[in-house]
């Protein structure tokens, strides 16, 4: 009988080797790969590896489509209608200290980004849910945020989608870009902008 069972067992592993020996291949590439935009810009590299003072204010998350020749603004990205900022899952941005947008107070936290892009304007939405993939369920129930940003014709045309941090008087812009149209929304979170929200 212990033959037997030692036979099945030699067998049972005999038909696994291929298996176990089969190389396991990784997903390819994303077309559009994720990125990450930090305020203070690099803040990882700038503040953890070389010590440079400063401390973590915001982080964005998003995904980056490629023009690739097509027509992007009222017509891959449809004017009018709410768009993830990026592709595949929507773009996120959290905060390590309240903030304001808009004039409203925004707590510390994780948030999803969303925008309405028109001709000359974009809605931009910080939406309560998290880990959505595009706009398929975008609630408008759980926007913290609606506030509008002009469109500027970029002076050089962007392949890729793009977001980044930049320093300003009163906190930080977050700049959105692509093709030849960008806007740029004002992040508050210094006291005297502070108490000036407040007052609105």
């Amino acid at each position: 009988m212990n033959t037997i069972k030692a036979l099945l067992v030699i067998i049972g592993l005999a038909a696994l080797q291929p298996a176990l020996g089969q190389e396991r291949k990784m997903p390819p590439i994303d077309p559009s790969p994720m990125d990450m935009a930090y305020f203070p810009v690099m803040y990882p590299y700038v503040c953890k590896v070389k010590g440079e003072p400063g401390t973590l204010v915001a982080r964005a998350v998003f995904s980056r489509p490629q023009k690739k020749g097509r027509p992007i603004f009222g017509n891959l990205v449809e004017y009018g209608k709410v768009w993830r900022l990026g592709a595949n899952e929507a773009t996120e941005v959290e905060f390590y200290r309240p903030v304001i947008i808009g004039g409203k107070q925004v707590p510390k936290g994780r948030y999803t980004l969303y925008a309405i892009p028109a001709e000359a304007k974009w809605t931009v939405i910080i939406n309560k849910q998290t880990d959505i993939w595009g706009a398929y369920k975008y609630e408008q129930s759980l926007d913290l945020v609606r506030t509008d940003v002009p469109v500027r014709e970029a002076g050089e045309e962007l392949e890729a989608f793009s977001m980044v941090f930049e320093k300003a008087a009163y906190g930080a812009n977050l700049l959105i870009g692509w093709d030849k149209t960008q806007v740029s929304l004002p992040i508050r979170w210094n006291d005297a902008a502070a108490s000036a929200a407040k007052k609105k």
